[in-house]
């Protein structure tokens, strides 16, 4: 499975499920959205989770299957066994990974890349494998030693891709990442480049979160769209780390527990319930505009929070998005945000001057445009 095609599922209600193994993580990155440090030991319980995904179906279950963290690989056999499963009801899998275990790899040389046993095969045992890579990892794992690596997981057949972060399309680092990759992949290896935002450690330093649209105007929101497991086990329909973290839960947000719901359950409650159609038909400003108490103050993710207990805003979106005519809704509203395939989907959501690289063999980015990112 290659990046495009996972990318290109993101507005699709419930066609993908993220799973957070673990919030532990031998690295200690400036950015990291979830605090993430080797002592952290929140994680949900792993027999319930196994018993989660072991509850899809052929005809139920989630096309992708995220494993990320923290880092996902300190708990390797049960990232394979998850994997499996998955896989077996016919789900694709993919894993996000900060690479600790690639350390001093471009050492021994591309072939004599030595990847701990059961670290590979939880790799093998994935469809899709991404490395994450940018300023602040590079201080804890040399790019030479993840290049080095990611060689090694590509020689065994697992599609693979990088997940860069920066601060946005002047960033110098990220033109000079994105050449080198260039260089040493001759273009094989796509990227899904991302800017920092102000979560976690972040969270005093990078600039503010992109603030709401024109209330009169619907925007639409894609991440709202695949349940995300947080490492208590609660599976909220929001994979911002603000979100994800809150507790409680916003009432809104909030899809069960993996301790007590199946797939099914938590499928149905993110398909049917209005208000969070119409967030990724319109928006949670546009909604609150028109039905609810009005915009609040804030960002764009501070409004759809804010959603929560304003039952003006529900009373309109059941009016509006419920029964088939919502469902109806909900399905155009994701043809339309997938009408550009994953480009699209990066140039709305992620940093979208360096859109074209989510497609493998990519056009580079024009020459001009590629000086003034330098």
């Amino acid at each position: 499975m290659e990046l495009a095609e996972l990318v290109a599922r993101r507005p699709f209600p419930a066609a993908g499920l993220l799973l957070g193994l673990t919030r532990r993580c031998p690295l200690r990155c400036a950015h990291c959205s979830t605090g993430s440090d080797l002592f952290t030991r929140e994680e949900p319980d792993g027999g319930q989770l196994e018993r989660f995904v072991a509850s899809f179906s052929g005809e139920n279950r989630p096309d992708v299957v995220m494993l990320t963290g923290g880092e996902p690989l300190l708990l390797p056999a049960l990232a394979e066994r998850l994997s499996t499963l998955a896989r077996g009801a016919g789900s694709r899998t993919a894993l996000l990974s900060g690479m600790f275990f690639a350390r001093s790899a471009s050492r021994r040389g591309r072939r004599g890349a030595a990847i701990p046993p059961a670290i590979l095969r939880a790799i093998r045992s994935v469809d899709h494998f991404s490395a994450s890579l940018d300023i602040h990892h590079e201080r804890e794992v040399p790019r030479a030693d993840v290049f080095c690596a990611l060689h090694r997981i590509r020689d065994e057949g697992v599609a693979v891709s990088f997940h860069l972060t920066g601060t946005g399309a002047s960033d110098p680092y990220l033109a000079d990442i994105t050449r080198a990759v260039e260089k040493e992949f001759g273009g094989r290896v796509p990227c899904l480049v991302n800017e920092v935002r102000p979560f976690g450690r972040a969270a005093s330093w990078a600039r503010p979160a992109r603030t709401g649209p024109d209330p009169a105007a619907a925007s639409p929101c894609s991440m709202a769209a695949w349940p995300v497991v947080a490492f208590d086990g609660r599976v909220l329909a929001c994979c911002n780390q603000d979100t994800v973290d809150r507790r409680p839960v916003p009432a809104h947000l909030d899809l069960g527990h993996i301790g007590v719901d199946d797939w099914a359950t938590v499928r149905r409650r993110a398909l049917e319930s209005p208000v969070l159609r119409m967030l990724r038909t319109v928006g949670p400003t546009h909604l609150a505009a028109r039905y609810g108490s009005g915009p609040g103050p804030g960002s764009y993710c501070d409004g759809c929070r804010a959603l929560d207990g304003d039952e003006a805003a529900a009373a309109g979106a059941r009016a509006v998005a419920g029964g088939a005519a919502g469902a109806l809704l909900d399905l155009t509203a994701a043809v339309r945000g997938s009408r550009e395939g994953a480009q699209g989907v990066v140039r709305r959501h992620g940093c979208a001057a360096y859109a074209p690289l989510v497609v493998t063999g990519g056009p580079p980015l024009p020459e001009t445009e590629a000086q003034d990112l330098r």
